[in-house]
């Protein structure tokens, strides 16, 4: 058999709708200055897809800097792997900065957010070790758990009670071994908004012996008071062993990091294999993170607009009675309880008639039979864009419940035809 013919009859879970997403649910092209409002297929929307939670992407001083650090070394420089030839004194410092703002004592610069939790998992653990993990993380985590040769638990979401249960099973299994526990959460989770209970999870230490990894992407900058993340906002930084975030949320970039003690930072630098056999990350990203730290110490206000926006949609959508669970951080999701029909009708609608352009998530992206629309409100968004998306929404919901959409998925692109 031909190991390709599978690929003809099988999209794959989202790939099966390929003829009618491509370049509209999926792969879309959105164009313009990274704003609130942004043309797609030649028309104005009001964006809620991206994660630039603190509006950095095309703030005046952050274009400056990007395009100063360009100018002076060009987006090779350093040239070659972090630990060959591809140090900087400008690499440290960045990574000074990133440990003293979470608490940790040194923090270790990732070419890529998603590949550099892939392979930190993957250099943590050995065959004997067992891991222990929330049932919602992220995909890089589940993709670097993919590659464990141990065993792993997972724990239902936020869970506690079924997180004990889990380390109980495996304190039994590490039991005369090599091996040890290693605990995997998320600081805020990307698609429900939910805060992992990391404080919770870290006062189980009391009784089991584990050590603590979490993936706070989208709780670094927009929660705890300065917006050091989900230790800073739980009080819990000390019990967090390795914490992680991207640039690709709040920093508005490209790269990410780990943060720890001096020793596992260490151990990580020489064998993280993403980042031994991968070009460092560019000056130009470099400096560019320099400065963007610097605004976050020094402009809460970005933070405090932030939340303004958070709490004016969340509460607009509690009060038009939609469902959006309960999440404390900015991510807001609004639950769907129709089909994968109607919700694409939906979001169609919504593009096309209402200008609004936001994100419908589905398996596998989330567990199966649930669907969501997910709003990702940034200190960029006005008043104007909370009222008039509250006024859609609303109007696509009367229109799901009086069965006026179309029985079929709208045919919206040909871009594959």
């Amino acid at each position: 058999m031909d190991i390709f013919a599978k690929f003809q009859k099988d999209g794959g879970p989202i790939g099966q709708y390929k003829e009618q997403a491509h370049e509209y649910f999926a792969f879309p092209k959105l164009e313009g200055e990274i704003s609130n409002r942004m043309m797609f297929r030649g028309k104005e929307k009001i964006v809620w897809s991206l994660n630039n939670y603190l509006g950095l992407a095309n703030h005046p001083e952050i274009r400056k800097t990007d395009a100063d650090a360009a100018a002076k070394w060009g987006l090779a420089y350093p040239m070659g792997a972090r630990m060959m030839s591809g140090n900087s004194n400008y690499h440290d410092q960045l990574e000074r900065e990133f440990a003293d703002f979470i608490g940790k004592e040194d923090a270790m610069l990732l070419n890529f957010g998603y590949q550099g939790m892939l392979s930190a998992i993957d250099s943590l653990l050995s065959r004997h070790d067992v891991v222990v993990y929330d049932a919602e993380s992220h995909a890089c985590i589940i993709d670097g758990l993919r590659m464990h040769m141990g065993k792993r638990f997972k724990f239902n979401h936020n869970d506690v009670e079924d997180c004990r249960k889990q380390l109980e099973r495996a304190t039994k299994l590490v039991e005369g071994t090599p091996g040890g526990i290693l605990v995997i959460t998320e600081g805020v989770f990307g698609m429900n908004g939910n805060q992992g209970k990391v404080a919770e999870i870290v006062a189980l230490k009391d009784q089991y012996e584990f050590r603590l990894f979490v993936d706070d992407a989208h709780g670094f900058g927009t929660i705890g008071e300065k917006g050091a993340g989900v230790g800073e906002a739980q009080n819990c930084t000390d019990g967090i062993d390795l914490y992680f975030s991207t640039f690709a949320k709040s920093l508005a970039g490209v790269g990410g990091f780990i943060g720890g003690t001096k020793d596992m930072i260490y151990y990580l630098r020489y064998n993280m294999r993403s980042q031994i056999f991968a070009k460092s990350l560019p000056m130009a990203m470099v400096i560019g993170g320099l400065k963007r730290m610097e605004m976050i110490r020094t402009m809460p206000e970005l933070k405090a607009k932030l939340w303004d926006n958070v709490n004016k949609l969340q509460s607009g959508l509690r009060a038009r009675g939609f469902n959006i669970g309960n999440p404390n951080s900015p991510v807001t999701p609004v639950y769907m309880e129709s089909g994968v029909t109607d919700a694409t009708q939906l979001v169609v609608d919504l593009r096309e008639n209402y200008n609004i352009f936001c994100s419908m998530v589905m398996y596998p992206v989330i567990p199966k039979g649930q669907l969501i629309l997910r709003l990702i409100p940034t200190a960029v968004h006005t008043d104007e864009d909370i009222e008039l998306t509250l006024e859609a929404f609303t109007a696509v919901r009367e229109k799901v419940e009086k069965q006026l959409y179309p029985k079929e998925i709208p045919q919206v692109s040909n871009a594959l035809a």
